[in-house]
This record gives C-alpha cells, sequence and structure tokens, in this order.
C-alpha cells in the first residue's frame, strides 16, 4: 500500500526538520540523497521532487534534497541497505520491499485487505502503522510515511471479481 499526500509531504518534512520553528539562518547547509525505482515523471517522482523543494524553502535554501529515480543508486535491496549505512538518507519503495527486513510489512500485499481507500489510510495511519513503524526502528530504518499509488486491479474474460472466492478456478 502506497500513499503520498500533501499530509505526508508535511508530515515527513517536520521530521527532516526537527527545529521547524528555528530561523532558516539557524539552520546548517545539508545535502540529502532521495531515491527511488520510478522513473522521472512518475507521480511518486513528483512527489520526492516537490519534498525536495519544501526542504529547500523552508530552510532558506540550506538543505537541498537530491531525488534519484528511476534505480539511479541502485535496486531497493542495495537502497535499503545504504539507508541502513547511512549513504542515503530518503528511499520510496513498496512496502513489501521492507518485508525482508520487518515480516509483518507482507500483510501490506494480501489482497481484499481494505474494503476502500478510508479503511486504508485509517490503518496505515493509525496505530498499526505506527507499530509497523517502530518495527523498523530496530533494523536502523525511520519510517516517516506511507505513500499510495491506488488500489490494485485484478480483471478475467469469465466473471467479476468481488471477492476472493471469485478467483477460484480462473
Amino acid at each position: 500500500m502506497i500513499r503520498f499526500t500533501r499530509r505526508t509531504l508535511i508530515a515527513a518534512l517536520a521530521a527532516v526538520l526537527p527545529l521547524a520553528a528555528a530561523q532558516a539562518q539557524d539552520i546548517k547547509e545539508r545535502s540529502f540523497k532521495f531515491a527511488l525505482q520510478n522513473p522521472k515523471g512518475h507521480p511518486l517522482e513528483q512527489g520526492a521532487v516537490k519534498f525536495s523543494e519544501l526542504v529547500a524553502a523552508k530552510s532558506g535554501g540550506k538543505m537541498k534534497v537530491n531525488v534519484f529515480p528511476g534505480g539511479a543508486l541502485g535496486g531497493d535491496a542495495a537502497n535499503v541497505s545504504a539507508l541502513q549505512g547511512g549513504t542515503i538518507e530518503f528511499v520510496m519503495l513498496n512496502s513489501g520491499i521492507l518485508a525482508s527486513q520487518v515480516k509483518d510489512f507482507e500483510v501490506y500485499d494480501f489482497p481484499f485487505m481494505f474494503a476502500n481507500a478510508k479503511e486504508a489510510d485509517a490503518v496505515v495511519d493509525g496505530p498499526f502503522g505506527q507499530k509497523l513503524h517502530a518495527k523498523l526502528q530496530e533494523k536502523g530504518i525511520v519510517g516517516l510515511a506511507y505513500t499510495e499509488l491506488g488500489f490494485r486491479n485484478i480483471t478475467n474474460s469469465k466473471r467479476p471479481i468481488a471477492v476472493v472466492d471469485d478467483i477460484a478456478g480462473l
């Protein structure tokens, strides 16, 4: 489940700038790497670029987030390792990739897990999503937010699929 909204940008920005009330002149110059697999122009890449712009604006240009789309810094596994090692500060990836770190993240890949987007948002933004983020900290990763690409759809030429049992025999 991936969701990237203005609220996500604000939450992530607050994590990057813990002294948000400080004057821009009090912020040290710093550069960050933000890696993702999606190509330039993809909605998630556009969100990362917007995040970069907000960080620059809020820090008076002293903090710069360099966005590396299209796997420019390596694949997901390499990016997670680099994140843990501190050579990349941000990655945006499918939650299923994090299952290699915290097996519980596999839950988001179950089909028919949520009835609608509102229910999905309540789960990932609520105590359950926060609990999964807390488990990442044990692995040297700080989860900032969930992003969204919408629900996946299954189609076929025989019949509608509304519940899991409808997949049987296809």
